[in-house]
């Protein structure tokens, strides 16, 4: 059965705040700061097992989360070297006879900007999130694109554009979101780099 690349994406020089976040929620090894990670997203989902067998096969990559949810499988794969991403990366696209321009193109399917949360709804989002807290009064940003692991990009990016928190980042399902917190200004800027990593990312036309 053939495998369609949902995402693929290689982020290096992982974010402080990402970074942290990551080693929070993964299963196996985690990520740290600087380090780089490659990220995908695949349908069906159990080819992802094959997939990370023939990358670890092929460099010194660590595995920090492989699953299989309803529809597709996802992986994180994880190195302070580059280059033993990227050997990762060539193994996986070999073993699909693909290449980076199969995987579809990432949307933007929406974008928020809550100023002054409210207490209760701060309340109710600090429930699930596993990042940082949200304090009321903060303004709360809200990303969301399709296929989902992309969010991960631009999680990366928006750390790196604006002075934010990281509140959650879901990856794995149809639509991956990002939420932020901080000042106004802040999560402005953040959500104009998320956008921006994301709508960057070149691919195929959604299938």
């Amino acid at each position: 059965m053939a495998i369609t690349i949902r995402a693929l994406v290689q982020i290096d020089n992982l974010q402080p705040k990402f970074a942290a976040f990551n080693g929070a929620t993964v299963q196996g090894s985690v990520p740290l700061a600087g380090d780089t990670v490659l990220i995908g997203e695949f349908a069906p989902g159990n080819g992802v097992f094959t997939l990370i067998d023939r990358a670890l096969k092929a460099s010194s990559v660590e595995t920090t989360t492989q699953l299989v949810e309803r529809e597709f499988g996802f992986f994180i794969l994880r190195s302070s070297s580059n280059a033993e991403v990227s050997a990762a990366r060539d193994a996986i696209l070999a073993e699909l006879g693909q290449s980076m321009s199969d995987r579809i193109k990432p949307t933007v399917a929406s974008t928020q900007l809550i100023t002054s949360v409210e207490p209760y709804q701060a309340q109710l989002l600090n429930k699930w999130r596993k990042g940082s807290l949200i304090v009321p009064g903060q303004t709360l940003g809200i990303v969301e694109c399709e296929p989902a692991a992309y969010i991960t990009q631009a999680a990366n990016e928006a750390e790196k554009a604006a002075n934010i928190d990281i509140v959650e980042v879901r990856a794995v399902g149809k639509f991956g979101r990002l939420f932020v917190s901080g000042g106004e200004d802040d999560v402005k800027n953040a959500l104009e780099a998320a956008s921006a990593a994301i709508e960057a990312i070149d691919g195929t036309a959604r299938k």
